[in-house]
């Protein structure tokens, strides 16, 4: 006797292709999660401490495998606040810094500061310059010196609290790279 195709069996396709859906949608969330839980980060510059760089609500990415920092790198970081801050690498582990007259002195040495707006005034009472930045640690300051919160203010950074690297920016009219190499 010849078997009878099943009534139902168009239905066994439409169950099939749901589940492929299905694991292609599941992967498809797990390849996203990894992405910006590993390999990029996201967040809003809150305030005008990066003015003229980065402007308020500017939203910017990062990248979190990039761990070899050095002066002139924007970086997203956590201080022990819990606040989440956008700065610039301005000295590194093993180096002295100094402000002085306006100015900023890595190792006795001027260096060129195309970045800073205003004068780069030490803060009173808190972190005494001659100032040397423990290893493991960086010196960061705000491009819009005057108003900036940065090392002048809470002291070196340590690079654990480094979220990553900021590489892109993107604003209501605009989308574009921040690294100036």
């Amino acid at each position: 006797m010849k078997a009878q195709p099943r009534k139902f069996e168009k239905y066994n396709a439409y169950k099939l292709e749901w589940l492929h859906d299905s694991i292609h949608f599941i992967l498809l969330v797990a390849a996203v999660f990894a992405l910006f839980r590993f390999v990029i980060g996201l967040s809003v510059v809150g305030g005008d401490s990066m003015v003229p760089r980065l402007l308020d609500r500017d939203i910017v990415v990062y990248s979190r495998l990039s761990r070899d920092y050095k002066p002139g790198d924007i970086i997203a970081m956590r201080v022990p606040s819990g606040e989440y801050y956008v700065k610039r690498v301005i000295a590194l582990g093993g180096d002295t810094v100094e402000l002085r007259n306006g100015s900023i002195r890595v190792n006795g040495v001027e260096i060129d500061d195309p970045w800073g707006y205003g004068e780069t005034l030490a803060e009173r009472g808190t972190v005494i310059y001659p100032y040397p930045v423990r290893e493991g640690n960086v010196f960061v300051l705000g491009d819009n010196r005057r108003i900036s919160m940065d090392s002048r203010t809470f002291g070196e950074v340590n690079v654990r609290q480094i979220r990553g690297k900021i590489l892109i920016r993107a604003g209501c009219w605009y989308v574009e790279p921040v690294a100036e190499d």
